[in-house]
């Protein structure tokens, strides 16, 4: 069975049906909201990073060194993790609208609507993922405003849970967020982004609260604690 852990901010680690575990956005060792237990992963196949910023990549090196794992990126910035001593055979670099067959799954790139750069250099454009895992599909928007994007994407793969960024300030609030899933129309919804610091004031109780009514409950909003396997209860 699939299980996806919520790590904290927008870490997340998926774990196959075959045991393979696909790390999101590591920002885990200096992250307040992580668990301690996961602050290091020892096992790790394949890290994907949606742009530059320190808390979405502040492991990624530490931990693909450490595993072995394959990171994924838009091109610009596997350029800049591989001078900043990534091996060249651990980088996979792709584009938005591409799709990379990463074995028991499926990696397509999408767009987002925010900034990135990592060291202070220019990183390309921030992305998203579509995760294809068979008829399963999980969106992790990465961080982004509300944009047009959402309904194509609803159109194109249809997925039946989508990762969203709500804390506002730096990224949508639970407004935006909620109608985001208005959009998208997934089956269930994850809050991300939030809690972190001060300035992230968004809350996930109001993004499930205002999500559930603009979907007329269509979409349920599933908040899980930190290192919870919250597909576990949806038998997926």
């Amino acid at each position: 069975m699939l299980q996806a852990r919520w790590l904290g901010h927008a870490t997340f680690i998926i774990t196959t049906s075959s045991g393979k575990n696909i790390l999101i956005d590591p920002f885990l060792s200096e992250n307040p909201t992580t668990p301690e237990s996961w602050r290091s992963p020892e096992n790790v196949d394949f890290i994907l990073l949606t742009h530059g910023h320190d808390d979405h990549t502040a492991d990624a090196i530490p931990i693909a060194q450490k595993t072995g794992a394959k990171v994924v990126s838009i091109v610009e910035l596997s350029l800049l993790l591989k001078n900043d001593g990534l091996p060249a055979d651990q980088a996979i670099e792709m584009n938005k609208g591409g799709t990379v067959d990463l074995g028991d799954f499926k990696a397509t790139m999408t767009n987002a609507n925010h900034s990135s750069s990592w060291n202070g250099q220019y990183a390309g454009d921030p992305a998203g993922f579509i995760l294809h895992f068979g008829d399963f599909r999980m969106y992790h928007a990465g961080d982004t405003n509300i944009m047009p994007d959402f309904t194509l994407y609803h159109e194109l793969y249809r997925p039946d849970l989508s990762i969203l960024p709500m804390g506002d300030h730096y990224t949508m609030g639970p407004e935006e967020a909620a109608h985001a899933c208005k959009m998208l129309k997934s089956k269930y919804a994850v809050p991300m982004h939030y809690g972190t610091m001060p300035v992230l004031t968004g809350t996930p109780e109001l993004f499930q609260e205002l999500a559930e009514k603009k979907t007329e409950k269509q979409t349920r909003v599933l908040i899980p604690e930190a290192g919870e396997d919250f597909l576990k209860p949806l038998d997926i």
